[in-house]
């Protein structure tokens, strides 16, 4: 009888191993060029969730951009039914004084003011709303599949990336119509881009791996983003705000320097756009070292 031949098991020649390190960090180095070679892991698991969000769609997108859009509507009129007052004018007409009230409120500029605050805002926020969740959401690839853990939050830090560059139009559609002014200082708002993208992700890297050890971190977020909202100048601006809010708050000099740049066209003083700068660092180093530090108990909590 002819024998037959069992089946060849293949079987990969990758191997990983896991060193002890100190303080639960590993070694950066290695880690890094982990990260680097999966880079396209995160972005195209990035993509997946843009689609399973339907932002993929022409819809989706509509709908991306008219979110922040009405909502910044609704603020617009809130804001103008509290804030306008009524001004009384004397006028000579004939020989006669007649008196003229009249009503000043927010004006076009003031829009574009808010919708750029809005749309920035929304972006470090829905990183690090999104990020949060990263990490439980994605029990079973954590389970069955090793690579950085890192890539997760960061790809969520990427989504929210995409879906604030369709703003950006929105909001250069309005700051002509605004008249607001246009030139090479707009060069700078690169500089406030890399600040909010290093925010986002050192917060999403922060409390996804906080998520992980107390699961009611997500349900707390909101109402810290809704405080968070009200002490940054999006609603009000810079000059709305007394001096001790600028230090306590790692969004408020980033944002000023947004707003100031885009809406007014000037630039805030050097070292508004260097405590931007440190509380981004700063932001995304503490969530970097929290993150890795902890990412092997991950599997074992979920």
């Amino acid at each position: 009888m002819a024998q037959v031949a069992e089946p060849r098991v293949e079987t990969s020649a990758e191997v990983h191993v896991y060193e002890p390190h100190k303080v639960g960090v590993p070694p950066q180095r290695k880690y890094l060029r982990d990260l680097w070679k999966r880079r396209e892991f995160a972005v195209e698991y990035a993509r997946s969730e843009l689609h399973t969000q339907n932002v993929d769609t022409v819809l989706g997108q509509v709908w991306l951009v008219l979110n922040p859009l009405l909502l910044g509507s609704v603020y617009f009129i809130l804001v103008n039914v509290l804030s306008t007052r009524t001004v009384t004018k004397t006028v000579v007409v004939d020989g006669h004084r007649v008196v003229e009230h009249v009503h000043q409120g927010q004006g076009p500029t003031y829009f574009a003011h808010l919708l750029a605050g809005l749309f920035a805002y929304y972006f470090v926020t829905g990183a690090m709303n999104q990020g949060t969740k990263s990490v439980t959401k994605a029990g079973k690839l954590l389970i069955n599949t090793a690579f950085p853990r890192v890539l997760l939050p960061l790809a969520s830090t990427l989504v929210a990336f995409w879906r604030f560059l369709p703003t950006l139009l929105v909001y250069a559609v309005v700051h002509v119509i605004a008249g607001r002014p246009i030139g090479p200082h707009l060069l700078l708002a690169l500089v406030s881009v890399v600040q909010m993208t290093l925010l986002g992700a050192g917060l999403a890297l922060f409390f996804s791996t906080l998520q992980v050890f107390v699961r009611d971190t997500s349900a707390f977020l909101p109402y810290a983003t809704r405080i968070w909202l009200y002490l940054s100048p999006v609603l009000l601006q810079v000059s709305h705000f007394p001096g001790w809010t600028h230090p306590i708050n790692p969004l408020f000099w980033i944002m000023a320097c947004w707003s100031e740049l885009l809406v007014q066209g000037t630039v805030e003083p050097l070292t508004w756009w260097v405590g931007g700068t440190l509380w981004a660092v700063g932001a995304f180093l503490v969530g970097w070292f929290f993150f890795v530090s902890r990412e092997r108990e991950f599997a074992f909590r979920l």
